[in-house]
């Protein structure tokens, strides 16, 4: 039966490979004694490694269908106009699924893509600012986060920025409220982000080592 497998773009490929992107290809997998649109049925001594790559083939394939079918929208919005969506109906494709899908893969260029995260993990920071996504997939990758969890360090981060955090009275720490204009507040992120911090922890640096600087005394002459 055939099956979903994942390996290594070939170097000798003349289209430009982008790090970390795997090209998706079918293999066999002998343990499966059949497969169907509406089910799988697995034979039953099939080893359990052999059923965890099935997993994972079928996780990676669930994966790319999203942003298989978000290119595909993409291209056909641009190949053929006002067309393509009566295209799409004969497909018998959901058009507002589509479009979700679409709307995410716009936002992320394939270069930008993580083959270690999931569509969904895109999805949850689509709506940000370009170096804020790289900034919390970066940390997902590195974290190995699920989904939910980005998304409650996402939430709590924003939190954060946005002065919705209460202080700790355990530390003493307090919320700065800063408000700046939208093209200032973008050029901050990619200071930030190119730091490898968040905006709220590198504004709190930036501050932090303003006061240290200010309370050492001046050298002597």
């Amino acid at each position: 039966m055939s099956g979903i497998r994942t390996r290594e773009e070939p170097t000798t490929t003349r289209e430009p490979r982008v790090p970390g992107q795997r090209r998706v290809t079918l293999s066999r997998l002998p343990c499966l004694e059949g497969l169907t649109r509406s089910g799988m049925a697995f034979a039953p001594a099939m080893p359990q490694r052999t059923w965890e790559e099935i997993g994972t083939q079928l996780r990676d394939l669930t994966s790319s269908s999203a942003w298989w079918l978000g290119d595909w929208l993409l291209f056909g919005e641009n190949a053929y106009s006002g067309r393509y969506r009566e295209a799409v109906e004969r497909t018998g494709l959901d058009y507002q699924t589509l479009r979700n899908y679409a709307w995410v893969a716009r936002r992320f260029e394939h270069g930008r893509r993580r083959d270690a995260l999931s569509f969904a993990h895109h999805a949850e920071v689509a709506r940000l600012a370009r170096p804020e996504q790289d900034y919390w997939l970066r940390r997902a990758e590195e974290q190995r986060w699920s989904r939910n969890e980005l998304r409650r360090q996402l939430r709590a981060g924003l939190a954060e920025q946005r002065g919705g955090a209460a202080a700790d009275p355990a530390d003493g720490a307090a919320t700065l409220r800063i408000e700046l204009p939208k093209p200032d507040l973008e050029r901050l992120l990619e200071v930030a982000a190119a730091c490898g911090l968040s905006l709220n922890d590198w504004a709190a640096h930036v501050l932090q080592s303003a006061v240290q600087a200010r309370a050492e005394p001046p050298g002597v002459s």
